[in-house]
C-alpha cells in the first residue's frame, strides 16, 4: 500500500503585498509538498490595505513607479498592455502611453498586484502546492499547541490546524476617538470619510505621506486644482468653503523630501552584510555588531565615489554630527521655500535620470539596517531611533512630484499652512467636538489653538505588547515583551 505523502500546513495572515511576496517565495522554493492557508479580511487578495478603498480613492498616488516595483510574475508595464480595458478606463490609462518611470494611481496599482496574486495562485497549483484561499475570513485569534507542534488560527469562518503561520497582518487603525468626538479622526482611513464640504481651517498632525494622503481628498472635496499652458498649478476654492484652511503640525515644521531618480530602483542593498562579516565584527564588538560601522559601511562608503565632495564633507562626521548638519539646513529655511528647492533638484534628478546619491545611500542604508538591527546594543538602538531615523524618515519618504506640485499650490493659494510643534505638545479633545492643540511656538510662548476639525496623520503607530491581537499568544507565553542588551552597565543603570 503506497504511504499517503505528509504535507506542510503553512498559513499566511494578511492577502495583502506582503503575504504576496511570502507566498512568491514559497511558490519559488522548489517544494511540492506544501499546503499553503491564506486568510484575508477582504473579498481581494494582493491589494491590501494602501492600495484598496481601504487606503486610497482616485486621487491617491503610489510613490514608487513601475520600474522600481521587485518582478512578481509580470512586471507592470507587461501586466497594463494585457488588462482589461474596463479595468483601465477609470484611470485613464492608455497601454501605448504607459511610462515605466511614473507613478500611478494607488488604485490601478492595487489591480496589478490582486492580478499578480492570481497569476502566482496559478503557478503554485502547476507545481502541486495546495492552496487554500479564505477571503472575508477574519483571524480572531491564534493559539500555540507546542504538544502537538500546531498553531491553531481561529476565525470568524472556523478553526484551522497548521504547522507554521506567517503574520502579515499588514497596517491597522486603531479607532479610540474617532466617532465619539465629533470632527475627530484617529487616521484619514478610509479617506472616502475625509469627503467633507468644510469652511473652518482643519488641524493635520503630520506632514508626510500620511499627511498628504487626507490633503489630496480634502482639497479635491473643497476646491479644484488648474494647470495652465506651460504646467503651473493652481488651485481655487468652491463657493461656500472660503475659510477653509489646512494646517499641518509637524515637529520642528518640517515637510518630506521629494522622490527623486534611483540608479538602485529596488534598492537591493549592495552593502547588505555576509554572515561569516557580522559573525566577525560581533567577536570584536563585545557580541554587538556597531552602529557606527554599520553608518561607515553602509553609508558613507557607499557614497564614497558616486559623490566624493558629499563624502569629503562628512567623512569625518559623527552620526550625530551628520544628522545635526543635514538638520539644521532644512530648519534653516522655510519649510515650502526648501520644499520647492527640492522639488527642482528632484525634477532635474528624474530628467537626467542621475539620483541624488547621498539620498539614495540613506534610503539603502534604512534597508541595510533591517537585519543586523538585532545585534545593535541598547545604547546604540536608543542612538537609531532618537538620532538617524527621524531624519531617514523624512529622506525616504519619496512624495511624489504631482504631490509636491499640489501642496505648492494649495501653499500659494493661502489654503495650506504648517505650524512648528514640540514633542510635548497636545492634542485636547473637546465634548462638543473638536480639538485644543497645545505646543510651545517658536518664541517659546504656550499657544492654545482651537480646530473644529482634527485629523491623525502620523501613520502607523506602533503597537504596545499588551496591544498584540492575538491574546491567546501573550496568555500562553509564546510572545513576550523584546529586550536588548546594554554594552555598558552604566548606560543600562541610568
Amino acid at each position: 500500500m503506497e504511504a499517503t505523502k505528509v504535507r506542510s500546513r503553512i498559513g499566511i495572515l494578511g492577502g495583502g503585498p506582503s503575504g504576496m511576496f511570502v507566498f512568491k517565495r514559497l511558490v519559488e522554493s522548489g517544494r511540492h509538498d506544501l499546503e499553503i492557508s491564506i486568510f484575508e479580511k477582504n473579498d481581494e487578495f494582493g491589494s491590501g490595505m494602501p492600495y484598496s478603498y481601504d487606503g486610497a480613492c482616485e486621487e491617491h498616488i503610489t510613490n514608487v513607479s513601475g520600474n522600481e516595483i521587485p518582478e512578481i510574475v509580470s512586471s507592470m508595464k507587461a501586466w497594463v498592455r494585457t488588462a482589461p480595458a474596463e479595468v483601465l478606463k477609470p484611470f485613464d490609462m492608455v497601454p501605448e502611453k504607459f511610462n515605466d518611470y511614473k507613478v500611478v494611481p494607488r488604485l490601478l496599482f492595487g489591480e496589478y498586484l490582486a492580478a499578480q496574486f492570481k497569476l502566482l495562485i496559478k503557478q503554485a497549483k502547476k507545481q502541486g502546492i495546495v492552496v487554500k484561499p479564505y477571503l472575508n475570513t477574519i483571524v480572531t485569534d491564534l493559539v500555540d499547541d507546542p504538544e502537538l507542534d500546531e498553531v491553531v488560527v481561529i476565525t470568524d469562518q472556523g478553526d484551522y490546524n497548521l504547522d507554521h503561520v506567517v503574520m502579515t497582518t499588514g497596517h491597522c487603525w486603531p479607532v479610540k476617538k474617532e466617532g465619539l468626538v465629533p470632527g475627530y479622526f484617529d487616521s484619514p482611513y478610509p479617506p472616502a470619510k475625509l469627503k467633507l464640504d468644510l469652511n473652518f481651517p482643519v488641524a493635520i498632525k503630520g506632514s508626510s505621506l500620511t499627511a498628504i494622503d487626507a490633503i489630496r481628498t480634502l482639497a479635491r472635496q473643497n476646491g479644484s486644482f488648474e494647470k495652465n499652458e506651460t504646467g503651473a498649478v493652481s488651485y481655487r476654492l468652491h463657493k461656500g468653503s472660503d475659510k477653509f484652511r489646512l494646517v499641518m503640525h509637524s515637529i520642528d515644521g518640517l515637510l518630506p523630501a521629494i522622490r527623486f531618480h534611483l540608479e538602485d530602483t529596488h534598492l537591493l542593498g549592495k552593502s547588505l552584510l555576509e554572515e561569516d562579516e557580522i559573525k566577525a565584527t560581533m567577536e570584536a564588538n563585545d557580541g554587538f555588531v556597531p552602529l557606527d560601522f554599520l553608518f561607515q559601511r553602509n553609508f558613507k562608503d557607499a557614497i564614497r565615489d558616486q559623490d566624493p565632495e558629499f563624502y569629503e564633507m562628512i567623512k569625518d562626521m559623527t552620526i550625530e554630527g551628520f544628522v545635526e548638519k543635514m538638520m539644521s539646513l532644512r530648519e534653516s529655511l522655510d519649510p515650502f521655500v526648501l520644499f520647492r528647492s527640492e522639488f527642482a533638484e528632484a525634477e532635474k534628478s528624474i530628467r537626467r535620470r542621475r539620483s541624488v546619491y547621498w539620498k539614495e545611500a540613506l534610503a539603502e542604508l534604512s534597508f541595510t539596517l533591517n537585519y543586523p538591527a538585532k545585534y545593535l546594543s541598547a545604547e546604540d538602538m536608543i542612538r537609531l531611533k532618537k538620532v538617524l531615523m527621524p531624519l531617514i524618515s523624512i529622506v525616504i519618504a519619496f512624495v511624489p512630484q504631482s504631490s509636491c506640485l499640489e501642496m505648492l499650490a494649495l501653499h500659494e493659494a493661502g489654503v495650506l499652512s504648517i505650524v512648528p510643534v514640540d514633542r510635548e505638545s497636545k492634542v485636547i479633545p473637546k465634548e462638543e467636538g473638536g480639538i485644543i492643540y497645545e505646543y510651545t511656538g517658536a518664541d517659546g510662548q504656550l499657544q492654545s489653538v482651537s480646530y473644529e476639525m482634527f485629523i491623525d496623520c502620523t501613520g502607523q503607530p506602533h503597537f504596545m505588547y499588551e496591544e498584540f491581537p492575538f491574546k491567546s499568544l501573550l496568555q500562553s507565553g509564546t510572545l513576550s515583551p523584546a529586550v536588548i542588551k546594554f554594552r555598558s552597565n552604566e548606560a543600562g543603570s541610568d
